[in-house]
């Protein structure tokens, strides 16, 4: 039932109870984090030009993977997110509509499986996946199409993801932490 603030000459709803089921509420989060991760990654394209595409690429719109760590809808937003903006960006490989978006989602998976292995509260390995994911598969596609040893592919996309997700990840987490935002995002 909605309820009114008073002395206000806008009314601001509140809904008290539950008027939101819970899969609708998952689902709403799961948009709002794909278009997020979208837009984030499209700013950073325009101001800093190639910075998301490259083999040494850092996505900052990535250290939208801690969200797994706090809600399970971050699974399917993020990995939504990435595949729109890899078929919506004309300077992505091919492949990367498939491999780009597998990456994303069994980082994010396993970063949501494995959130409470932490060194001190800090989850350094759930951290540490998306550079795993991200460097096997998409070093591997860019060493299928723009050639070069797998190894050193692999470790460029890594490196690119480990960076993004320690520094602007690790923020991310201590501030929805500090802030009790996780349990906003697990209700």
């Amino acid at each position: 039932m909605p309820t009114f603030c008073l002395g206000t000459t806008v009314p601001i709803f509140s809904f008290s109870g539950d008027t939101m089921n819970k899969k609708t509420r998952f689902m709403a989060r799961s948009a709002l984090i794909a278009a997020l991760y979208v837009a984030l990654t499209y700013l950073q394209n325009f101001l800093l030009p190639g910075t998301t595409s490259m083999a040494i690429q850092f996505r900052f719109s990535e250290a939208l993977c801690v969200l797994a760590l706090f809600t399970p809808s971050a699974v399917p937003g993020l990995t939504l997110g990435c595949l729109l903006f890899n078929v919506s960006y004309t300077h992505t490989l091919p492949l990367d509509f498939l491999l780009g978006t597998m990456a994303t989602f069994l980082a994010v998976g396993g970063m949501c499986l494995t959130r409470r292995w932490t060194i001190f509260g800090y989850p350094l390995f759930a951290l540490l996946l998306p550079a795993i994911t991200n460097g096997i598969l998409v070093g591997w596609e860019i060493s299928m199409y723009v050639g070069g040893a797998f190894w050193l592919n692999a470790l460029y996309v890594a490196i690119g993801e480990a960076v993004v997700l320690l520094t602007a990840g690790t923020a991310l987490f201590y501030a929805i932490g500090k802030r009790n935002l996780g349990l906003w995002l697990r209700t």
